[in-house]
């Protein structure tokens, strides 16, 4: 099992097909998918294909979404981190996506907005990269908080599968002790 990153409270770690009933009951609550295009799962085999892709994405790109570990407890609380996107999106291709969606009863106390963090960590520091992005839904206001509570700026709006969303960017620190800097004072 590889762990990618670490913050106070969280083990970001590689998902595993023992996550499976962590992710059914994230992936199962409309409440969660009000935001993406309304399309629960509804069967543990969709689950099943869902890490078995999300694990095909570190063979073929060496990145995909982590596994949200609560320390206190080593309960899956959800997932987060960076995913490489290949089709275009809002006129931009091969780019690094910032993302996050935890189990409903997690929501509301920082651990998206810690994810977020020790992942663009990840991103600039591991990965070398210069910018990362991310979109919310106009609506998804808890998300668009995350989003800029994490460092990133509002760019744009753009129209995604017939939805209004938002769209993000960050770049890179000059130096890493910026990115510590930052993320203290977040």
């Amino acid at each position: 099992m590889k762990i990618f990153a670490e913050t106070e409270r969280l083990v970001l770690r590689e998902l595993l097909p023992e996550d499976k009933e962590g992710m059914f009951e994230l992936d199962t609550n409309p409440e969660v998918h009000k935001y993406l295009g309304n399309h629960p799962v509804h069967t543990m085999e969709q689950i099943e294909e869902t890490i078995q892709f999300i694990r095909q994405q570190y063979i073929d790109h060496g990145i995909g979404r982590w596994a949200l570990i609560e320390k206190s407890t080593g309960d899956f609380i959800g997932w987060g981190g960076l995913k490489l996107m290949r089709q275009l999106t809002n006129h931009h291709i091969d780019y690094y996506d910032l993302g996050y969606r935890l189990i409903k009863r997690y929501w509301g106390k920082g651990y998206a907005t810690e994810a977020a963090i020790a992942s663009l960590n990840y991103a600039f520091k591991e990965l070398k990269q210069e910018k990362i992005y991310a979109m919310a839904n106009v609506n998804n206001i808890a998300s668009r908080h995350i989003l800029e509570k994490s460092g990133l700026h509002f760019v744009e709006k753009f129209y995604h599968e017939g939805e209004e969303h938002d769209w993000f960017e960050i770049s890179a620190p000059l130096t890493t002790d910026q990115i510590h800097i930052r993320h203290v004072q977040s």
